[in-house]
C-alpha cells in the first residue's frame, strides 16, 4: 500500500469574481482520521466537492491509492472508492432505508425479458450494511422514522456498499445531540481499523483534537500546513486559522436592558407532547440565551411567538397591549423577526440572489406607488448590509448558496435588519460557522442590543449561553425549569435546570 491514500497537488478553483481555491495540496494516509479545518470561506467545502466531482477543478491532479485520476462526477467519486456525507442531509424520506442505501444503483433481477429490482437481495444487503455501522434497523422502514444521527450512519452505510477507501464528512456533527456523536465517533473508529480514511471537516475543536490523527488548516482557498493532532491545542489552530490570536472569543458586552416590552402568560402549545404553562418576560436592549437539550422544546416555544405554530392557550403582552398572533406576518408586521435553526432547510432560498433574501421579509417598504419594487432601494439596502456585516461576495446578484455558512447567516440577519424589527429571535445563530464568523455574528447581536434591539437567543453550546446572555431562561421537557442571571451562569446550574424533569 503507497504511504497516502490520497492525495490532491496543486488544486484551483475560481468562480465568478472569486478565487476560491488557489493550488491547494493535502496528503491523506490510509486508516487516519484527517480533519480538515478553516474558517467559513476558507475553501474546505469547495476542495472535497473538487474531490467528490461535484465541481470539476480548474488545475490540479489527485493521486488515489497511488495513482493519478481522473473523476468525471459524483457517481465516477462513488465507483472508485471515495463516499460523501454531506452537511445537509438529502433523504428520501417516504422511501425505505434499504432504498435510500441503494437509490440510482438498485440490484436488478431478470424475470422473462424484463429486468426488476431484486429486493429481497436489496434488503439482505442492507441489513447486512446496516449492522456494519452498528445500527441494526428494519431496512424496510421509512426513512422518515429515524433521528438525524440515524440518517447519517444510513449515509455511512451507503458509502460502505461501495467499499469506500475514502469517506468525507462534512460537518457530521451539527445537529448531534453527545449520545449521538458518541455512537458517530465508534463508527468512525471501526471504520479507521478497516483501514479507511475520513476526511472530517468540523468547526468543534473539542471533536478535532480528539477524534483525529492529522489536521491540515486552510485559509483564504490556500493551505497553511499539515499538524499531527496531538501537537495541536484549541489556542494554536484559532490562530492558524485566522491568521492571529484571537484572544477574547466574546465581544464586551455594555448594553442596558431596559423596561419590559413583552410578557409572555401561560403559553401552551395545541400538541400536548411540547411546551406548556410558560411565562417569560423580555426586556428592550437585553439578550435573553434560551437553553435546554434537545426536545426541550424550545425551537418550538419560539415560533409559536412567531406564529409557525398555534397554541391552545396564554396571551402575549407586547408593548403594554395584547398580541393576537396567528401567523408569522402578524409577528413580523408587530416587529418581530426569526432566523430559523436550519439554515439552508427553512432560512435561505438557495437559489435566489443575495438582494433577493434580504429583501423578501421586508418588500412592501420597497414598493414605488404600492406596485412596483424599486430596484435601486433594494440594491442600497442590500450594499449597505453587505458593507456593515462583511459580507463577502463578488456581487448583490450572486445567488446566496454558493456563499459560506457564515455568510449566509449574515445575509439572512441583514434580512431582518433592513425590516428593523424590534424583537429577534436568532436559533442556533452560530452553529455551522467558524470560530472567526462566530466573533462577527456575537458583535452584532451586541451593536443591536446596544440600539436598544431585543435578541432571544436560543443555543445548545454552554459557553455561549454563559459569554453573550445577560439572562438565560432554561427548559426541560417543554417547561421553564429556571432563570438565570448571565453573571451567575455556570455550566453547572444550567444544566441542573435542563434535566429538571418534573
Amino acid at each position: 500500500m503507497p504511504d497516502y491514500m490520497l492525495e490532491m497537488r496543486g488544486i484551483s478553483k475560481c468562480f465568478p469574481g472569486v478565487k476560491a481555491l488557489d493550488k491547494v495540496s493535502i496528503k491523506i494516509r490510509p486508516g487516519t482520521v484527517h480533519a480538515l479545518m478553516g474558517e467559513n470561506g476558507a475553501g474546505k467545502s469547495t476542495l472535497m466537492k473538487c474531490l467528490f466531482g461535484i465541481y470539476k477543478m480548474d488545475e490540479g491532479e489527485v493521486i488515489y491509492q497511488g495513482k493519478p485520476v481522473s473523476i468525471a462526477n459524483s457517481n465516477d467519486a462513488l465507483h472508485k472508492g471515495i463516499a460523501m456525507v454531506h452537511q445537509e442531509l438529502q433523504p428520501i424520506p417516504e422511501r425505505s432505508i434499504a432504498e435510500n442505501i441503494f437509490c440510482g444503483r438498485y440490484p436488478l433481477k431478470k424475470v422473462g425479458p424484463v429486468k426488476m429490482v431484486d429486493h429481497k437481495k436489496m434488503y439482505d444487503e442492507a441489513k447486512k450494511l446496516l449492522k456494519e455501522v452498528r445500527m441494526e434497523y428494519d431496512p424496510k422502514a421509512k426513512l422518515s422514522t429515524l433521528s438525524i444521527s440515524q440518517m447519517q450512519s444510513v449515509e455511512i452505510a451507503k458509502a460502505v456498499s461501495m467499499d469506500a477507501k475514502v469517506v468525507i464528512m462534512d460537518e457530521p456533527t451539527s445537529s448531534l445531540t453527545d449520545n449521538e456523536v458518541e455512537a458517530l465517533f465508534t463508527i468512525i473508529n471501526d471504520l479507521r481499523k478497516k483501514g479507511v480514511s475520513i476526511i472530517y471537516i468540523s468547526h468543534k475543536m473539542d471533536e478535532i483534537l480528539r477524534i483525529s490523527d492529522d489536521v491540515s488548516i486552510m485559509r483564504d482557498g490556500q493551505y497553511i500546513g499539515t499538524w499531527e493532532a496531538k501537537e495541536l491545542t484549541t489556542d494554536i489552530i484559532i490562530s492558524k486559522m485566522v491568521g492571529r490570536e484571537l484572544t477574547n472569543i466574546y465581544p464586551q458586552r455594555d448594553n442596558v436592558p431596559g423596561e419590559v416590552i413583552l410578557e409572555a402568560k401561560n403559553l401552551t402549545s395545541i400538541h400536548p407532547k411540547s411546551f406548556k404553562n410558560v411565562d417569560f418576560k423580555l426586556r428592550k436592549g437585553e439578550i435573553l440565551g434560551l437553553g435546554g437539550l434537545v426536545g426541550a422544546q424550545r425551537t418550538e416555544l419560539m415560533e409559536a411567538l412567531f406564529g409557525m405554530r398555534h397554541l391552545a392557550e396564554g396571551e402575549i403582552i407586547y408593548k403594554g397591549k395584547p398580541l393576537n398572533i396567528k401567523h408569522p406576518k402578524d409577528a413580523i408586521k408587530g416587529g418581530i423577526g426569526l432566523i430559523t435553526e436550519d439554515r439552508r432547510g427553512s432560512g435561505i432560498f438557495g437559489v435566489l440572489s443575495i438582494a433577493d433574501n434580504v429583501s423578501i421579509a421586508s418588500l412592501d417598504k420597497y414598493l414605488d406607488m404600492g406596485i412596483v419594487l424599486n430596484g435601486k432601494k433594494i440594491e442600497q439596502i442590500v450594499k449597505d448590509n453587505v458593507a456593515k456585516l462583511s459580507i463577502k461576495t463578488p456581487s448583490s446578484k450572486t445567488q446566496i448558496q454558493t456563499l459560506s455558512g457564515g455568510n449566509q447567516q449574515k445575509v439572512i440577519i441583514s434580512r431582518w435588519l433592513a425590516n428593523d424589527p424590534d424583537i429577534l429571535i436568532m436559533d442556533e445563530p452560530t452553529r455551522g460557522i467558524d470560530v472567526g464568523a462566530k466573533y462577527e455574528i456575537y458583535q452584532i447581536m451586541v451593536d443591536l442590543a446596544k440600539q436598544g434591539k431585543t435578541i432571544i437567543m436560543i443555543s445548545s453550546e454552554m459557553s455561549e449561553l454563559i459569554g453573550m446572555s445577560d439572562r438565560i431562561l432554561v427548559m426541560c421537557d417543554g417547561k421553564l425549569t429556571g432563570e438565570i442571571s448571565g453573571k451567575e451562569a455556570t455550566q453547572e446550574n444550567i444544566m441542573q435546570f435542563a434535566t429538571k424533569f418534573n
